[in-house]
């Protein structure tokens, strides 16, 4: 196993491995066990009742953030006339055709979600290899293939995050930073918890949300109640 440092197992003893926390108290938990001197991301991973490897049950969409995710997104759109000429002014930082999947071929990767109009994914579909593995690939369940390249622009510019079920059914969701207050961390977090309730898939049987944690980049996890998000 990998040697914890001094602070990590300072910040762990705060934390009882045995208990679960309500959502409150396990947010203030995750900015008091903060170890890392830059300002950490927090994060929480809920492992839901689905089995992934159905079609069914598969979960897979996006979602605004009430407070973002303290990050900004370089956002990338494959757009061409007018529409390319909306992603500009929406504040889109790169907007283009050809040039850019001809760019992104020869390795450039300087941004961190792409958008693209429907007439757009014929050429980008090209692009599948490199684009898949990295998770970048456009798709119309979490808003990034459209024609309202505007709207799409100015929600992921406030905060508009993706998650995915996992093979293992677990999904992993940024709610903000560390320097980010408390009540922002927790109206993230309900948000998501929310959004995952309302795209419960009629397939799933038994108790839906499973487990939930939240953590920060490089602090402990710290296991949150689920009985008031269970069914």
């Amino acid at each position: 196993m990998a040697k914890r440092s001094k602070k990590y197992t300072d910040a762990l003893k705060l934390v009882d491995r045995d208990k679960s926390y309500q959502a409150e108290e396990a947010i203030e938990l995750v900015k008091k066990t903060s170890i890392a001197k830059f300002d950490e991301s927090v994060e929480v991973a809920v492992r839901l009742g689905v089995d992934p490897k159905k079609a069914d049950q598969q979960i897979r969409g996006a979602v605004v953030l009430p407070h973002g995710t303290g990050k900004t997104q370089r956002v990338l759109v494959f757009a061409k006339g007018e529409k390319a000429k909306e992603a500009e002014a929406a504040g889109a930082d790169f907007v283009g055709e050809d040039d850019l999947i001809n760019k992104i071929n020869q390795g450039w990767f300087d941004f961190d979600v792409i958008v693209a109009t429907p007439d757009m994914m014929a050429q980008v579909g090209r692009l599948g290899r490199v684009l898949g593995p990295k998770g970048l690939m456009p798709n119309p369940k979490t808003g990034t293939v459209t024609f309202d390249v505007t709207k799409a622009v100015e929600e992921i510019k406030a905060g508009k995050v993706e998650y995915r079920v996992d093979k293992s059914g677990n999904i992993h969701v940024p709610i903000g930073k560390i320097s980010f207050d408390s009540a922002k961390l927790n109206d993230n977090f309900k948000t998501i918890i929310e959004t995952l309730h309302k795209v419960k898939p009629a397939a799933a049987k038994g108790t839906y949300v499973r487990n939930i944690a939240v953590a920060s980049t490089m602090g402990p996890g710290v296991r949150v109640v689920t009985s008031a998000y269970a069914k």
